[in-house]
C-alpha cells in the first residue's frame, strides 16, 4: 500500500474540509482523512458552538487540525476561498476538498491523488453516481442542469458539476476572482479554471446518501437554483465576450 502521508508531503498537498454546524459526522470524516494524511485544514464556517466543542473533545490527546475559524455563517463559496488561501500560506501547491456531512468517502481520497500522479496541474473532480440509492431527486436534476451550461460555457463535458470532492492545483486560483459566497462558487471555480486552460477531469467516487429524516442539509431548493440560473446567464454571457474570443487566440497562436 502506498505510504499516502508521504505523497502528501512530497507534492505539497492538503485537504481542506469545510464545515457548517456538521458535529454530529465531522469527527468520523477527520479520523478517516487522518488514516491517509494528518495535512487537514478545517474550515468552520460560522458553526454553532457545537462543532468546536466535537472537534476539541476528539482531539483532546491529540493535536488538532489546522482550523480557520470565524463568524458569521458566510457560506461554502467563501469558506473555500478561505481554505486555499490559509493552504498557500502553509505552502501547499495543491489541494484536496472534501465535504463534512458523511456523504464522501474518505477513502476514496487515493482516487483523485492517483488521477493528479498522473495529470498533474489538472483540477480533478470526483464524480458521483447519480443514480445511487437515496440520491434526491432535486440533486439529479440541479446537477444535469448544471452539466449542459457548463459545456454549453466551456465546451468541455463534464458529469457531475456539482461535486465538491474536487483536487485543485493551488497555483492555477486567483484569490481575487469573483466567487460568490455560496454553493454556486463551486460552479465558477471550475469555469473560471477551465477559461484559464486548467485541464478538468473527472474520476467515479463513491456517496452516501442517508435516509430523508437523517439527511442534513443547508440547500434551499428554490433560492439556490435561482442563485444558479442567474450564475448561468452571467457565465454564459462571460462565455460569448470572454472566453469564446481567447479560445481562438490561443488556437491562432499554436497554429503560428
Amino acid at each position: 500500500m502506498m505510504e499516502w502521508q508521504k505523497v502528501f508531503d512530497e507534492e505539497r498537498t492538503c485537504v481542506i474540509v469545510p464545515t457548517y454546524n456538521n458535529e454530529k459526522t465531522i469527527v468520523d470524516v477527520l479520523r478517516r482523512i487522518q488514516s491517509l494524511t494528518h495535512n487537514i485544514i478545517v474550515v468552520n464556517d460560522g458553526s454553532t458552538p457545537a462543532t468546536m466543542e466535537a472537534l476539541t473533545a476528539c482531539f483532546e490527546h491529540s493535536e488538532l487540525p489546522e482550523i480557520v475559524d470565524y463568524t458569521p455563517n458566510r457560506g461554502k463559496g467563501y469558506a473555500l476561498m478561505q481554505g486555499f488561501r490559509r493552504a498557500l500560506e502553509l505552502g501547499y501547491r495543491y489541494a484536496v476538498t472534501i465535504d463534512s456531512d458523511g456523504q464522501h468517502f474518505p477513502e476514496d481520497i487515493p482516487v483523485l491523488m492517483d488521477c493528479f500522479l498522473q495529470h498533474k496541474g489538472s483540477l480533478i473532480v470526483g464524480s458521483r453516481n447519480l443514480t445511487a440509492d437515496n440520491m434526491p431527486s432535486k440533486n439529479t436534476f440541479a446537477n444535469k442542469f448544471s452539466n449542459f451550461w457548463f459545456r454549453l460555457q466551456t465546451g468541455i463535458p463534464l458529469e457531475d458539476t456539482q461535486s465538491g470532492y474536487r483536487l485543485y492545483p493551488l497555483e492555477a486560483i486567483n484569490l481575487r476572482w469573483p466567487i460568490t459566497p455560496r454553493y454556486e462558487a463551486e460552479l465558477e471555480l471550475l469555469v473560471f479554471s477551465a477559461w484559464r486552460g486548467v485541464p478538468v477531469i473527472s474520476v467515479p467516487v463513491r456517496v452516501y446518501y442517508p435516509p430523508e429524516g437523517e439527511r442534513v442539509s443547508h440547500f434551499r431548493p428554490f433560492w439556490d437554483f435561482f442563485r444558479i440560473s442567474v450564475l448561468n446567464s452571467v457565465l454564459t454571457f462571460g462565455a460569448v465576450f470572454y472566453y469564446l474570443p481567447v479560445r481562438i487566440l490561443r488556437k491562432l497562436r499554436i497554429k503560428n
